[in-house]
């Protein structure tokens, strides 16, 4: 796994990505994407239980040449970061 911090393109089709531009090169999405949580902060002891977040994706995609590589990419403002690749 790499963790990088870099600004990417998400193409999305129902709210779920379907492509994604990475340091110039296209990426087609190949599997389905899994939707990544995070809790909610700090809130009062009633709630039993608390909301979860989306905050991102992960998925498998493939470039022009066919390399495969999975992605953690979470939102980030108006657009998306990416934050792992697994090779």
């Amino acid at each position: 796994m790499h963790t990088v911090t870099d600004a990417v393109t998400l193409w999305l089709d129902g709210g779920v990505p379907t492509r994604m531009i990475w340091r110039g090169a296209r990426w087609r999405v190949t599997d389905t994407p899994t939707e990544l949580f995070r809790d909610v902060g700090s809130l009062p002891e009633v709630i039993t239980h608390p909301p979860a977040v989306r905050i991102g994706w992960r998925f498998q995609a493939a470039d022009s040449t066919g390399l495969n590589r999975v992605f953690d990419v979470r939102r980030d403002g108006l657009g998306w970061m990416l934050e792992h690749v697994y090779e």
